[in-house]
């Protein structure tokens, strides 16, 4: 038989896409944890201004974190800015990719902390996507048992997603994300005017966070993505703008009520159990998460249907904005025999999984999730139609 968790949140805000601030102040969204609450910046031109990191504690030394591709970008522009915060601004360049999201990466920012004396005050600073604010964030729960950091995030997918709500990890060879802390920034950047450079790939793997909150959340804000496309495809600043707002408003509501994914927190896993698998399977890096986490939504979206919970009009709606964002949506073989197989021995190593019991977000309804567990052949159907054929 099937489990299910349902849960009862609280009422989401209203989606009000003409309520985008105008001029120059940013629009905020606050993450509500207490006295670990912070603000989210959402607006052009923040990574430059002093301004924007007022109120963060007072240290002698700030430590910024990027990778290969984003420090000649930015780098720069943030030690600058914060010069006239800290008397030693400091700079570590990881390399760039999902398969460095590992220990001997990780090292590199231990290495430059205490090469560099940094004592418990040093605030770090993640410029850069999901891997480097990810281990930017383990660092700082784990150096002296705790340092400030903040999240400066230049991706699409790092913005509207992995910089918000305090889920920090490396990975594991044989799972994502499987060595890591809740650990809360103190603030998080969203420089809208980073977007120009994203490369078009990393772009639609933002795109695929953004169209997760619809049917999970919010059908008014999926049916706005529909019609606003387009515009985000082409990087049009306050569709950007209110797309990024939405998203971290959402994000913000899940994490408030559930902030170590007891419950509630878990439907924003959405896709990442098949997405998941398909990393790991397919050897990290090969495809960008947010690429696998929209061919998961589609996988997700039939489950959700063979288990009699939508209709089939959703599920291709869903799958033609995926398509459309410029996303897969057939998943590739992972196993040339047992395709299925191998899926389901990947995803029984997923963090939602229980005794050995898969866990997946399905849609309940349109704008609501649960999580069930799904007979394996069910789940198998789903991967044969879905994947690659032999």
């Amino acid at each position: 038989m099937n489990s299910v968790s349902s849960f009862a949140p609280g009422p989401l805000p209203e989606f009000l896409p003409a309520s985008a601030a105008s001029g120059s102040a940013p629009d905020r969204v606050r993450i509500d944890l207490g006295d670990r609450s912070y603000p989210i910046l959402i607006g052009p031109a923040l990574l430059g201004w002093a301004d924007t990191f007022q109120g963060l504690p007072q240290a002698s030394t700030a430590l910024i974190v990027s990778n290969t591709s984003v420090a000649p970008l930015y780098a720069q522009t943030l030690q600058a800015a914060l010069q006239s915060r800290y008397a030693r601004v400091l700079l570590v360049t990881l390399p760039d990719g999902e398969v460095h999201k590992d220990w001997p990466t990780l090292q590199l920012i231990f290495d430059a902390l205490l090469e560099n004396a940094c004592d418990r005050k040093t605030v770090l600073f993640a410029l850069g996507g999901g891997v480097v604010g990810d281990m930017t964030g383990f660092a700082a729960a784990s150096y002296m048992r705790g340092v400030p950091f903040v999240q400066v995030p230049t991706t699409l997918l790092a913005q509207v997603d992995s910089s918000v709500g305090g889920k920090t990890a490396i990975n594991h060879p044989l799972g994502k994300n499987m060595v890591g802390a809740f650990y809360q920034p103190q603030l998080v950047v969203c420089d809208l005017d980073v977007l120009r450079t994203l490369p078009a790939r990393e772009l639609s793997a933002g795109l695929a966070e953004i169209i997760k909150y619809g049917p999970i959340a919010d059908m008014a804000f999926l049916a706005w993505i529909e019609d606003q496309l387009p515009a985000l495809l082409a990087r049009d600043p306050a569709a950007l703008g209110q797309a990024v707002r939405r998203s971290c408003e959402i994000k913000a509501w899940v994490v408030g009520q559930d902030e170590r994914e007891a419950g509630l927190r878990a439907i924003l896993n959405f896709g990442h159990t098949f997405g998941h698998a398909i990393e790991a399977g397919m050897g990290y890096g090969q495809w960008l998460h947010g690429e696998a986490v929209g061919c998961g939504m589609v996988m997700a979206a039939h489950l959700s249907e063979r288990l009699g919970l939508i209709d089939a009009a959703l599920v291709t709606r869903l799958t033609r904005l995926i398509q459309a964002a410029g996303l897969p949506v057939v998943g590739p073989r992972l196993a040339a025999l047992d395709n299925a197989g191998r899926y389901l021995e990947l995803m029984r190593l997923d963090k939602k999984s229980e005794a050995g019991a898969i866990k997946f977000v399905v849609i309940d309804s349109p704008g609501s999730a649960a999580v069930r567990s799904a007979p394996d052949a069910v789940v198998r159907e789903v991967i044969d139609a879905t994947c690659v054929a032999a």
